[in-house]
């Protein structure tokens, strides 16, 4: 099952130049989570799947801490994302900046990054 969190918008100051960090700019984030959550669907339990609600607070915070490149608050939104759930088999971010500092020439820019999940086996001894 693919659960989609699309257009989160952030006021940010992220970037790499010290005038982005006093400015700010506009920020999209969009996280796409692949999971076994068949018993979510059949219990109708909020506990068996993840909730959105995580996912934004998760991107919130990372938003609030300025950083140098956008490609480090992208693979800090993954990894947390990432650990909420052993169910989780994939997840992908898109960090998209709006109107960067490049004469007005580049409407956005995005940063997409992806993580297979981590698959657990259990031996019988």
């Amino acid at each position: 099952m693919l659960i989609a969190v699309e257009g989160m918008t952030f006021y940010a100051y992220h970037g790499y130049y010290p005038q982005e960090q006093i400015v700010g700019g506009r920020y999209t984030i969009d996280v796409y989570i692949t999971l076994n959550n068949t018993q979510a669907a059949y219990t109708d339990n909020l506990n068996h799947t993840v909730n959105y609600e995580q996912i934004l607070a998760i991107c919130q915070q990372q938003m609030q801490t300025p950083k140098r490149l956008v490609e480090t608050v992208a693979q800090q939104v993954l990894d947390e994302i990432s650990g909420l759930s052993p169910q989780i088999n994939h997840t992908k971010v898109r960090i998209t900046k709006h109107y960067p500092p490049m004469n007005n020439l580049v409407e956005k820019i995005f940063i997409e990054i992806e993580k297979k999940g981590v698959k657990y086996c259990r031996f019988k001894k």
